[in-house]
């Protein structure tokens, strides 16, 4: 079956991460959905206390990264134990990144409007990899012809460009875009040209003595908020439940 798969669906080498994301992704389902039974005290599942102490899903998550990667490294990109590795590491990720705010926070935040942060981790992890498993290379270097690419004077000044691309998109306080636009670089190039948002290093740094722009800026990032944040919270309780009011 992995043979089969190797051959038509993805590229040589590209399983292991194929079934990391599958497992990753999977695993992060499964998670919340028997984390909203135990909140509402339904099921056969209970929160593990060994002896009084609550412990958090991220600690086995932490455990099979650990396992999946040093099995990865050990076993290369090909077999069973490659595969297995994979599966493990996307496990893991799974499990960690599910409470991704608790780590952030160094608090219980699973329930809050913070413990928002994971779902968003996740769902940005999925979409990069997904995009990777496409075929598409960190800093457009996916868009370069063959011939450039023997050239390696066009790849650095390539990678480069598109890396202060999504430097100065970070900078203007658009995070999401930064990661996306490292790998699309398209989307990079939306999030450094257009206006930062207040409060980021970049409108701290050069929007300090322009007042129209500060002011841009807000209305803005009013507008933009209004318009996405129901769809976003909608999205959000549907994957991981509403947050405690």
């Amino acid at each position: 079956m992995g043979h089969w798969l190797a051959r038509n669906i993805v590229e040589p080498g590209k399983l292991p991460l194929l079934l990391a994301l599958g497992a990753f992704v999977l695993t992060f389902l499964v998670t919340r959905v028997i984390t909203r039974l135990i909140r509402a005290g339904k099921g056969p599942f209970r929160n593990i206390r060994p002896g009084g102490l609550h412990v958090h899903h991220v600690v086995p998550g932490v455990v099979l990264m650990v396992v999946g990667g040093f099995a990865a490294v050990a076993e290369g990109r090909h077999g069973f134990g490659a595969a297995l590795a994979a599966v493990l590491f996307g496990m893991g990720a799974g499990l960690v990144l599910d409470e991704f705010a608790l780590i952030l926070h160094l608090d219980d935040v699973y329930w809050t409007e913070q413990g928002r942060k994971s779902v968003e981790i996740v769902v940005l992890t999925a979409a990069l990899v997904a995009l990777v498993l496409a075929g598409f290379s960190p800093f457009g270097v996916n868009e370069l012809t063959p011939d450039e690419l023997q050239n390696r004077t066009i790849v650095v000044t390539n990678t480069l460009a598109n890396f202060l691309l999504a430097l100065v998109s970070l900078a203007k306080g658009k995070p999401r875009l930064a990661l996306i636009g490292a790998v699309v670089p398209l989307v990079a190039i939306v999030g450094a040209v257009r206006l930062a948002r207040p409060g980021s290093p970049w409108a701290r740094r050069f929007y300090r003595r322009r007042p129209r722009a500060r002011r841009r800026a807000r209305v803005r990032a009013y507008r933009h908020d209004a318009r996405w944040a129901a769809v976003r919270i909608r999205i959000h309780d549907l994957l991981a439940g509403a947050p405690d009011r």
